[in-house]
C-alpha cells in the first residue's frame, strides 16, 4: 500500500467518513457511482470491487461482463453538501479487467494512454477550461431566471450567490476557480477553472458537472450544460486553453515569434486544424451540439461566435483556435484556445483526441496555414473556397461519417471504443432524423 492510499484510510477514519462513492464514467461522460462503507475501503484498493461491465454502456459484451473498480488515492475529497454526521467522500477509478489489466474502454484509460504517449515525447499537457452552462426554473420550464447580458453587474444577475456558492463547494473540494461571471444570454453563466493536467482536468470537470448540478438543486432550480438549450440565443461552450510543457518550460512559448509560439506550438495547431473535422463527433458528442455550431450561418441575426470554419488567428473570434494576447514577462501563460468543444462533451475522451492530434502535428511535422485575419463569416462561400478555409461538420451524422474514415481517432479510441462510439450516436442520430418535430408540425400542417 502505496502512501497516498495510507493517508486516506487514515483520513476516512479520523474524518469518520462513512460511505465512499467510486466514481467513472461511461463511453458518453456519464457519471457511474458505485458507493462502500470505510470498512470496505483497504481491500477496495488491494482487489477492488467487481461490477457487472455490461450494464455499463459501451463496457463489455454480456460474455465478458465481470470488471473491476479501483479507486485512485490521489482523488479523494470529501464531499461538501453532505452533512457532517453523514461524512461522504469520493475518488475517480481505473477500469481493470479480472486479471488485472486496464479495461481499453475506459475512458479514463483511453486518456491516461494518450498521456503517456506524450510523455514519452517529453511532454506534460495542460488544459484550462471556460465552463459555461444556463440556470432554468426546471428542466420542463426553461425559463431564464434573469435578463442579465456579459459580465453584468446589476440587479439583473440574480444568480451572483449561485456562483459564489458552486465556487466556494469547489474550492473546498480542491478544485481552484480562476473566475465566474455572467455570459451574454440572459440565465447563462461561466465559471473558468484554473489550469491542471489533463486527467486532473477531466476528473475536475466530472466534478463540476456535478457540483454545479447539486448547488442548483439545493436551491430548487436546474442548470443545464446542453449545448443548444434556447432557440435565438448563445449556446454553451467549453473554450479550451492548452498547452504543453517540457518540465518546467512552457513549450509552446518562443520569444522571438510575432505571437510568441515556438515551432512545437505551431505543429501541434497544424494538427489540430487539420484533423479537427475528425474529432468533432466526440468533442460535439449529441444532435443539440450542431445547433451552436450552424447558429451563425442562419437567420436574419446570426447569433453567437460559436466556430464553424477550420481557421486560426489572433484576435479573431470566429477563428476555430485562437491565439490568446501574450502576457509580458511571462512565457508560462503562452497557449492556444480551441473553441469548438461544448461542455456536455467526455472530457476524457475529448482531451486525449485534441492532444492525439496535436502530437500528430509534432511528430509529422505540419506546417502552420496562414493565419485568417477576416472574419470568415463574412466571406461568401466562394471567397472561403478560394482560401481553402473548410467547415466543421454541419450535423452529427456528417461528423459520424468523417470521424468514421479517421485513423486517428479508430488508434486513440481503441477498436472496442471506436466501434460502440460510432454505433450509439448513428441511434441517436437515427432516431432524431425520424423523431417529428414541434417546428414541422406548425410549418407545414397549415399548408400541406
Amino acid at each position: 500500500m502505496d502512501k497516498q492510499q495510507e493517508y486516506v484510510l487514515r483520513t476516512v477514519e479520523e474524518r469518520d467518513v462513512r460511505f465512499i462513492r467510486l466514481w467513472f464514467t461511461d463511453v458518453q461522460g456519464f457519471l457511474k457511482s458505485v458507493a462502500i462503507t470505510a470498512a470496505e475501503l483497504e481491500n477496495a484498493f488491494s482487489e477492488g470491487i467487481g461490477f457487472d461491465g455490461s450494464s455499463i454502456e459501451g463496457f463489455a459484451r454480456v460474455q465478458e461482463a465481470d470488471m473491476l473498480v479501483v479507486p485512485d488515492a490521489s482523488t479523494f475529497q470529501i464531499l461538501p453538501w453532505r452533512p457532517e454526521s453523514q461524512g461522504v467522500a469520493r475518488m475517480f477509478c481505473d477500469i481493470l479487467t479480472p486479471d488485472g489489466q486496464p479495461f481499453a474502454a475506459d475512458p479514463r484509460y483511453v486518456l491516461k494512454r494518450t498521456l503517456e504517449r506524450a510523455a514519452d515525447m517529453g511532454f506534460t499537457f495542460y488544459v484550462h477550461p471556460e465552463m459555461e452552462f444556463f440556470l432554468f426554473d426546471s428542466a420542463e420550464d426553461p425559463k431564464p431566471l434573469d435578463n442579465g447580458g456579459y459580465f453584468d453587474m446589476t440587479p439583473l444577475d440574480v444568480q451572483q450567490d449561485f456562483r459564489r456558492q458552486t465556487i466556494n463547494t469547489l474550492e473546498r473540494m480542491g478544485i481552484s476557480v480562476e473566475f465566474s461571471h455572467h455570459e451574454v444570454a440572459p440565465s447563462q453563466h461561466e465559471i473558468d477553472l484554473r489550469y491542471a493536467d489533463a486527467l486532473t482536468m477531466a476528473d475536475n470537470i466530472m466534478t463540476f458537472r456535478l457540483v454545479v448540478k447539486e448547488t442548483a438543486l439545493q436551491r430548487g432550480i436546474y442548470a443545464t450544460f446542453m449545448p443548444k438549450p434556447i432557440e435565438g440565443q448563445w449556446g454553451n461552450a467549453m473554450h479550451l486553453h492548452l498547452s504543453l510543457f517540457e518540465g518546467d518550460n512552457n513549450a509552446f512559448h518562443e520569444a522571438g515569434d510575432p505571437y510568441h509560439l515556438s515551432p512545437t506550438a505551431r505543429a501541434f495547431t497544424a494538427g489540430l486544424l487539420r484533423h479537427a473535422r475528425e474529432i468533432t463527433a466526440v468533442t460535439n458528442q449529441w444532435v443539440n451540439s450542431y445547433k451552436r455550431l450552424t447558429a451563425r450561418l442562419h437567420g436574419p441575426q446570426p447569433s453567437g461566435e460559436a466556430p464553424i470554419f477550420v481557421t486560426w488567428g489572433h484576435s479573431n473570434r470566429s477563428s476555430l483556435v485562437r491565439i490568446p494576447m501574450y502576457k509580458p514577462r511571462k512565457g508560462t501563460s503562452t497557449r492556444i484556445e480551441y473553441r469548438a468543444p461544448d461542455p456536455a462533451t467526455n472530457p476524457y475522451l475529448a482531451f486525449a483526441l485534441i492532444l492525439s492530434a496535436g502530437l500528430k502535428g509534432i511528430e509529422e511535422g505540419y506546417q502552420l496555414p496562414e493565419e485568417s485575419e477576416d472574419n470568415a463569416f463574412e466571406l461568401t462561400p466562394a471567397e472561403r473556397a478560394a482560401s481553402g478555409i473548410e467547415r466543421l461538420p454541419a450535423s452529427l451524422g456528417e461528423a459520424l461519417s468523417i470521424m468514421e474514415n479517421s485513423e486517428l481517432v479508430a488508434n486513440t479510441l481503441g477498436e472496442h471504443l471506436f466501434a460502440f462510439f460510432l454505433a450509439n450516436k448513428r441511434r441517436e442520430w437515427d432516431e432524431y432524423q425520424a423523431h417529428v418535430t414541434t417546428f414541422e408540425t406548425q410549418r407545414y400542417l397549415p399548408l400541406l
